[in-house]
This record gives C-alpha cells, sequence and structure tokens, in this order.
C-alpha cells in the first residue's frame, strides 16, 4: 500500500474546464492519442485535450441520455458511445462536430442503459433497460460489419434494468454483466448459447451499479451497488469448493473513516490499477471532497484525501497511468485534471451547476430480490 500512497501523495488540481451549458459529466474514456471524452447529461459528448482539458469539439447525435463512451482499443481514433435513445453509435474524432460514422440497433423497444467494446474491438455489447416489466437483454454486434448487423441477444440471465456490461481487459470472450435485479453474472461467449455461456451467478443482494474486472490476472470481480454496497469476488475460485466472496459489506460508506471520524457519502466506482497492482476505490462527499481508497479483502483503507476541487457529486473518473494523473467530472459540470505537484493556473470559480441543471436525469427505485447467493453454473 505505500507505493500507492506516494503515488497518489502530491495530487493536486492542474487543469479545469466547464462546458458552455450547465450540465452533469457522467461518464469519461481516455485516448491512448491525448483526447478525453466526456458523456453530458445534456445528451452530447465533449472532446478535450487530456493536458490542458481545452475543449476540441463535441457530438450531438444522441436523443437520449448517454450511458457511457470508450474508445476502440486498436483504431485510436473511433469513439464509441450508447444512450436510451436506442442506439450505439461510433465517432471518428479526428472529425468533431459531424454525423456518426456507424449505428447499432436491435429491436425498438429497447433502451440502452449500458454498453462495452470488447478487447480485441471484435464484439459490441450493450444492455438494455427491462421491458414489457419482465425482460432485459443483451444485445451483441460485429462492428465490423457495415450497417450494423445484430449478432444476437441473451434474454433470460437478467430481468431488470442491466446498468453495467463489463469486458474483461484481456480475454475477448469474458463478459460480466450487473443489473438492477441484483445480480452479476460471469459469461464465456465462446460457448455460444446464453445457457451454457454463462459462468457464474454473483448476488449483490442490492441494486448493482458497476462492476469492475481486478486482480494481478483480472480474476476477481468488483461491484458496486446504487446503495453504497461493496463486494468483491474472485472467479479462479470457480471450479473449486473454495467461496467465491474475497470481500462484502451492504454499506461500504463507513468501512475507511476520514480523519473527521465520519465516512464517505456514496462511491463513485473502482478501477485496479496495473502498475502498483492495487484495487483503487473512490468515494466522495456531497460537497465535493474526494477520498481515494484501496480495497482489499479486509475492506477499504484511505489513501488520500482531495479538497478544493469539486463543489458537489463526483459522478466519474480516470486514472491515466502513464502520466500519474487523476481526471474526474461531476455535477458541478467541472472536469478537473489532477497531477502530481500540479498547480492550477487560473482557479476561476468554483460554484455548483447542481440546481442549474437544465436536465432531470432518470432515476428508478432500487428493487431488491431474495436470490441464491452464490450460484456456480458448469
Amino acid at each position: 500500500m505505500e507505493g500507492l500512497e506516494v503515488m497518489l501523495k502530491g495530487l493536486s488540481v492542474a487543469r479545469r474546464s466547464r462546458p458552455k451549458d450547465p450540465t452533469y459529466l457522467l461518464d469519461v474514456a481516455l485516448q491512448p492519442g491525448g483526447l478525453l471524452a466526456v458523456s453530458c447529461s445534456n445528451f452530447t459528448i465533449c472532446l478535450h485535450n487530456k493536458d490542458s482539458l481545452h475543449l476540441m469539439g463535441e457530438y450531438r447525435g444522441h436523443s437520449g441520455p448517454v450511458c457511457g463512451v470508450t474508445f476502440a482499443h486498436a483504431s485510436h481514433d473511433l469513439l464509441y458511445s450508447g444512450s436510451a435513445d436506442g442506439t450505439v453509435r461510433t465517432w471518428d474524432v479526428r472529425r468533431p462536430a459531424t454525423d456518426a460514422a456507424q449505428m447499432f440497433k436491435s429491436d425498438p423497444s429497447h433502451s440502452y442503459c449500458s454498453f462495452d467494446l470488447s478487447c480485441s474491438d471484435l464484439l459490441l455489447c450493450a444492455g438494455t433497460e427491462q421491458v414489457n416489466d419482465e425482460d432485459s437483454f443483451l444485445v451483441f454486434w460485429d462492428p465490423r460489419k457495415p450497417g450494423g448487423e445484430l449478432l444476437g441477444v441473451y434474454s433470460e440471465s437478467h430481468s431488470d434494468d442491466i446498468t453495467q456490461v463489463c469486458f474483461h481487459p484481456r480475454d475477448k470472450d469474458r463478459l460480466a454483466s450487473g443489473s438492477t435485479d441484483g445480480l452479476v453474472n460471469v459469461f464465456d461467449l465462446s460457448r455460444g448459447a446464453e445457457e451454457e455461456a454463462l459462468l457464474a451467478t454473483c448476488n449483490s443482494d442490492s441494486s448493482a451499479g458497476s462492476v469492475c474486472w481486478s486482480g494481478s490476472r483480472y480474476t476477481q470481480l468488483l461491484c458496486l451497488s446504487h446503495d453504497e454496497g461493496l463486494h468483491l469476488w474472485d472467479l479462479s475460485q470457480l471450479d473449486t469448493e473454495e467461496p467465491l466472496t474475497v470481500f462484502s459489506t451492504s454499506d461500504a460508506r463507513s468501512l475507511a473513516p476520514l480523519p473527521d471520524g465520519a465516512g464517505v457519502d456514496y462511491l463513485v466506482g473502482g478501477r485496479w490499477l496495473e502498475e502498483s497492482q492495487k484495487l483503487l476505490v473512490v468515494g466522495g462527499r456531497n460537497s465535493g471532497e474526494l477520498h481515494l481508497m484501496e480495497c482489499d479483502d479486509s475492506g477499504l483503507h484511505l489513501l488520500r484525501s482531495l479538497k478544493e476541487g469539486h463543489s458537489s457529486t463526483v459522478r466519474c473518473f480516470l486514472w491515466d497511468a502513464a502520466e500519474e494523473a487523476l481526471v474526474t467530472g461531476g455535477e458541478d459540470a467541472q472536469l478537473l485534471l489532477w497531477t502530481p505537484g500540479g498547480e492550477e493556473l487560473s482557479a476561476g470559480k468554483k460554484e455548483s451547476m447542481k440546481s442549474a441543471s437544465a436536465v432531470k436525469l432518470k432515476s428508478r427505485p432500487h428493487k431488491k430480490h431474495s436470490y441464491e447467493r452464490m450460484k456456480k453454473a458448469t
């Protein structure tokens, strides 16, 4: 933990950027070539220079909330975005403010609330909202095929909104999905049909919010629930009699006490840091403070608190390993770059824009279901 603490110790705000219009910043992705893509609550996608945070362009093609953004792994100029408007779109970042280069759709009743691209760039998957009060779908396309040809769907594994789909960082056929039905499923897509592909079902006992692969060989899976639960599972134990659960709690907010003795108000997300072999979990307070924590088999441990940055809830973050820098975005409409020894050129005003947001984000009551705790599929 010492090495990670040293790496995070010197972080401070180096740059700050705000969009022209008041909006929440919901997700951020890093292009190795030097761009940041940020999805906003006004359905736009903004492109920023990753070092200066200067706005380089934007896309306005979606007509519903954008559920995420990600760059292709090989063709770095291709940016993917998914939306509740029932489309996943591909954008060429060399041509900002133009129409999508490609569009993927499925059934007209499908509204996407999650998506991801495989590490090989050969498979695109989106998770739908609940349809007809009982069904939800994992939808698959081959991005190389013209016209966004649909490959197929999985329809039996979830019964409510699929809030997260997350491909394995190294195995192109391994996929994890999380849902408000409380389940996190793991698939081996090379097995084909849904029933054969389902390797494991893990129960979060709540509404699963985000899923993250972790561990030295990415055999562990972190799940954060919408009511701040935290669950860490070791999938390398699937073929053994050992329990899958590494650590689990229904409320992680007070696990890493802050200097004032209280805990964080919410969890933003998690990320495995390959260079330090640690699992980083970011939490925050509603006032805008950020708290960086390590997660292991004993729970959460506070490493560093970041203040004087945001003034409202933080919604997204990413870690730039090459620069050892942190990027964060939130409901105050601010995009911040934190670097070692960073000195902000122009602090500006840090007022919250939460009350001025033009878009009221859709929210659903989080359902709790009674499922078997850890089912192992063969």
